[in-house]
């Protein structure tokens, strides 16, 4: 009976890690497109059909992994609106956090010509 009760007892013991790890979810990659906006140093967004997703805030001390990935924009189609700064029209495929509208990692960036973005009926004009 003690070594049965054992046995059963490791056993729990040994399953319990792989059912913490099978209830924990997995980040999936989505794709997002629409107006890449960078309007001052240091805040950068996508603003797409369905929210205005924050990669990066002045003095927020966040930073999505991936940042790096996405080129100087103002070498493509790119809208210049304060100095150095503005928007361009991008698809990136990302890990976000949807109840704070966050993008937490950048796994690949695509620019696209602005027309893209503005003649896309589901995109508001970037402000």
């Amino acid at each position: 009976m003690k070594r049965l009760l054992a046995v059963t007892l490791l056993a729990g013991l040994a399953a319990t890690p792989l059912v913490g790890l099978a209830a924990t979810p997995l980040a999936a990659a989505e794709n997002r497109c629409g107006w890449l906006q960078n309007p001052t140093p240091g805040n950068w967004w996508l603003d797409d059909a369905d929210a205005s997703w924050t990669l990066m805030t002045q003095g927020g001390g966040y930073e999505p992994e991936g940042m790096d990935i996405i080129p100087d924009i103002s070498e493509g189609d790119y809208a210049r609106t304060n100095g150095n700064y503005g928007y361009a029209c991008a698809c990136m495929s990302v890990e976000t956090d949807a109840d704070e509208e966050r993008i937490n990692r950048i796994l690949s960036f695509r620019q696209l010509p602005l027309s893209k973005c503005e003649n896309d009926p589901n995109l508001d004009p970037p402000q």
